[in-house]
C-alpha cells in the first residue's frame, strides 16, 4: 500500500452519469434510517438499525467524509435529487490477515436495486482510490452468501482471494460470520478501466 493511502484529499463530490456521491446532509437521516430498518437491505448484517443507531452511523461516516474529503459518500440520484444510500471507501481496521486496508463498500435502498447503481457508484469510488489517493490496492468484504454484493465486486474487476476468506471478528452471528475477500490492484484497475 502506498504511503498516500491514508491522506486527505479535498473533494466535495464525485459525479457519474446518473449519480452524485456527496457530503452528508441533515435531510439524509430520515431516508437513511428507513433503509437501515429494512430487513432486505440488512439481510447480511447482524440486525436492522434503530433510528438512534442509524443517526449515529450517519453522523460518524458523514464526519469522516468532511474531515478527510473522502469516505462513504452519501449517494444521490441526480434525476430526482433523492438520497438512495452510500458508496465509498473506508479504513478496514478490524483484525484480519489483510488489514489494515482501504475497503470499498455500498448500501442502497431496496427500491433502487437492479438498476446498476451500486456498480456505477463503486466505479467512481474506485477511480478516486487509484487516481487521487494513489492506492496500490482496495479490498471489499461481505458475508459469504451475499451474492448481490459479490456480483458487484466481480463487475468492478475485483478478484476473490479465497485463501484469505475469514471469520469476521465483529460479527457474532454464526450464519453471517464467514466473510469473503475480494481485491483489486492498481495495475488491474488501470488495465480494465475505460479510457477517459
Amino acid at each position: 500500500m502506498r504511503s498516500g493511502c491514508w491522506q486527505t484529499a479535498v473533494v466535495s463530490e464525485l459525479t457519474t452519469e446518473r449519480l452524485l456521491l456527496r457530503h452528508w446532509r441533515p435531510g439524509d437521516r430520515g431516508p437513511f434510517a428507513e433503509m437501515n430498518s429494512d430487513p432486505d437491505v440488512m439481510r447480511y448484517f447482524p440486525a436492522t438499525l434503530t433510528r438512534h443507531a442509524s443517526d449515529e452511523l450517519a453522523d460518524r461516516i458523514g464526519a469522516d467524509v468532511a474531515r478527510r474529503g473522502w469516505g462513504l459518500w452519501a449517494l444521490e440520484e441526480r434525476a430526482t435529487g433523492r438520497f438512495i444510500g452510500f458508496t465509498g471507501l473506508e479504513h478496514a481496521d478490524f483484525e484480519a490477515s489483510f488489514t489494515p486496508a482501504v475497503e470499498i463498500g455500498w448500501r442502497l435502498a431496496r427500491r433502487t436495486w437492479g438498476h446498476g447503481y451500486a456498480t456505477e457508484a463503486a466505479r467512481a469510488a474506485a477511480a478516486f482510490a487509484f487516481e487521487h489517493l494513489q492506492l496500490a490496492e482496495i479490498v471489499s468484504v461481505t458475508a459469504e452468501h451475499n451474492a448481490r454484493s459479490r456480483a458487484v465486486m466481480r463487475r468492478l474487476g475485483m478478484r476473490h482471494d479465497d485463501a484469505h476468506d475469514f471469520d469476521h471478528p465483529r460479527v457474532s452471528d454464526e450464519r453471517l460470520r464467514r466473510h469473503v475477500l475480494y481485491r483489486l490492484s492498481a495495475p488491474d484497475w488501470a488495465a480494465s478501466a475505460p479510457i477517459r
